[in-house]
């Protein structure tokens, strides 16, 4: 067992979910990820937890479904599943998700269409977020499968490499690692205000293929860094975080987009994404490789093709001086500027009228479009014009 798993473990339920006595906590793994999951729990009831689960998901059994079940029965989410996250919600419970892909490219030969068609969310799970009842964190779960994916099949030392970089991205070389996510929650979450206190009506990225105006949501305010629970207790939804992000207007995107990071939707790879938006809608989607996935995406539903955040990264932060590709939502996005088509989060609005207007989807789906040479503009709502990040470097 890697020397890091303890320090990993220690960091979700301290500094993740900030775990108090007498809690339940629900941890999502996945086959591959058990020794994580386990040291997790532990972390956990030496912080007075009453009860520990562990649900472990096995993306094998994944793509017997999504090749074997009838196509009626995509998208299907079972009424318990709403249940028992409600039911969390109600007991004050906390959930910690570890993430990464352990069996890559074991959907490569599934049907792309299949596969978007069933991906769905949990409709309750933004309500519960902007409730705050429930403290939830993301965490990296390395596998040998996700190790190979970053380092190449045939490199043998693939997972220590991997443990060895997200040990430096989680700051798990600092003398207090929990200590020092705080210290940089409060650095985001200042940033954050900043972003607030321009008053920006809206965002231009312009970059390689890239020239997309994004208008915001007046009344919703940007987060970054930690988020604090109706009881008052702070914790860190991603570990790492290196974002800041609003949840848009959905109606005043338009413009073109590129990504510039691959991003993987239930383990298949979406590469060289092109998107274009007129009057905040997605019209056409194309990608080197992907592309029906894609479009079956952001026609899951009536808002789908809107977007339901945008967030700003720049060059501070560990994950994009590794040079590496992670091939995983938390580090991808986290390493660059980002948006999301899909829903949005009516907990950043300042009233339940600005709340109405954030979108609302049964997809969240980030793909990145920042790197060094993405710049950001902005609009003031009283029509000036401000540098926000000049080549991922902040000029705000």
């Amino acid at each position: 067992m890697p020397d890091q798993i303890p320090a990993l473990a220690r960091l979700a339920a301290e500094a993740g979910i900030n775990a108090t006595a007498n809690q339940i906590v629900v941890i999502s793994a996945t086959l591959g990820q058990q020794d994580l999951a386990r040291a997790i729990a532990g972390a956990c009831y030496d912080l007075g937890a009453r009860y520990v689960e562990v649900n472990y998901s096995d993306p094998y059994v994944r793509k017997v479904r999504l090749t074997r079940a009838p196509e009626a029965a995509l998208g299907t989410i079972p009424a318990w599943t709403r249940r028992k996250l409600l039911d969390l919600e109600e007991a004050g419970g906390a959930n910690i998700a570890l993430t990464g892909p352990a069996a890559p490219h074991l959907l490569d030969d599934v049907d792309p269409g299949r596969i978007g068609r069933d991906q769905v969310a949990i409709p309750e799970a933004l309500e519960v977020v902007g409730r705050q009842r429930v403290r939830w964190t993301v965490i990296p779960g390395p596998s040998e499968g996700w190790a190979q994916l970053v380092f190449g099949d045939h490199e043998p030392d693939a997972l220590d490499r991997l443990w060895e970089a997200i040990g430096t991205i989680c700051r798990l070389d600092a003398d207090d690692p929990i200590e020092a996510w705080r210290e940089r929650a409060d650095e985001l979450g200042q940033m954050a205000q900043r972003l607030d206190d321009a008053q920006l009506d809206s965002l231009h990225f312009t970059g390689p293929g890239t020239d997309l105006t994004v208008g915001l949501l007046n009344g919703a305010r940007w987060e970054g860094g930690g988020m604090t629970s109706v009881d008052g207790i702070r914790y860190l939804p991603n570990i790492p975080t290196e974002e800041v992000f609003t949840t848009p207007d959905p109606e005043r995107t338009h413009g073109v987009v590129t990504s510039t990071k691959p991003l993987l939707v239930s383990g298949r790879a979406i590469s060289g994404l092109r998107m274009g938006f007129e009057g905040g809608r997605a019209v056409q989607v194309d990608a080197d490789d992907g592309a029906e996935l894609m479009r079956e995406l952001v026609a899951r539903d009536e808002h789908a093709n809107r977007l339901g955040e945008v967030a700003l990264v720049d060059s501070s932060g560990r994950i994009g001086r590794t040079g590496l590709v992670f091939h995983d939502t938390l580090f991808d996005e986290n390493a660059a500027s980002h948006i999301a088509v899909g829903g949005g989060f009516p907990h950043l609005a300042a009233d339940e009228r600005v709340a109405a207007r954030v979108n609302t989807s049964g997809i969240h789906t980030d793909f990145m479009i920042g790197g060094p040479e993405l710049t950001v503009t902005g609009t003031t709502r009283d029509g000036r014009e401000l540098p926000v990040l000049m080549h991922q470097n902040w000029a705000l």
